[in-house]
């Protein structure tokens, strides 16, 4: 009997969204769609953003479509000064209890960022919880480019030069961001 009663009032739920899908629809309103616990989270994230100065942020599918998204980053400081490194944003409707997929789309020289663009960034991984935000992600993927990493690589020649000879790595860097071959690998143009 608990069971039934239970199920009558699913039904009951279910045929009262609907009829205010129908009313919404009778007036001429586009029918509202209901947002997951991570769009929800996510929305709040982006509207509590204080990305750095020399970060941007975009939405190439619109507003309304805030679970995927890109960011540039234009370092001030550090090997990478004065580059241009965008990635994208692919976050998953069980956001904050995953973290968001992050891809570089700038191919790049450096230790933690491979030349797929996979970053690796231990908040992305092992390390996420869920009160770390979008926020926490940006300014870690910041970090990277003034304090690259060389104990956690993903691209283990560069990591490899820049533990054993700084100096090559920033010539390495400088040549890649220009446009050119570090070894038989091309970077385009990101300075």
């Amino acid at each position: 009997m608990q069971l039934f009663s239970s199920l009558k009032m699913i039904n009951l739920f279910k045929i009262k969204d609907q009829k205010k899908e129908e009313s919404a629809s009778a007036a001429g309103k586009a029918p509202v769609k209901k947002q997951s616990a991570g769009e929800l989270r996510l929305n709040k994230d982006i509207s509590e953003l204080n990305l750095p100065k020399n970060t941007s942020i975009s939405f190439p599918n619109g507003k309304d479509d805030l679970m995927s998204f890109e960011i540039v980053i234009r370092p001030d400081e550090g090997y990478y000064m004065s580059g241009s490194f965008g990635f994208t944003f692919q976050v998953s409707p069980s956001y904050p209890h995953e973290p968001p997929k992050v891809k570089c789309k700038t191919k790049v020289y450096h230790p933690n960022i491979d030349l797929e663009g996979n970053v690796c960034l231990n908040i992305l991984r092992e390390d996420w919880k869920p009160v770390l935000n979008i926020n926490t992600v940006i300014y870690g993927l910041n970090l990277l480019f003034t304090q690259p990493n060389d104990e956690d690589p993903l691209n283990h020649e560069a990591a490899a030069v820049l533990r054993d000879n700084p100096k090559m790595f920033e010539a390495n860097v400088r040549r890649a961001m220009a446009g050119g071959y570090v070894g038989q690998h091309y970077f385009p143009r990101c300075a």
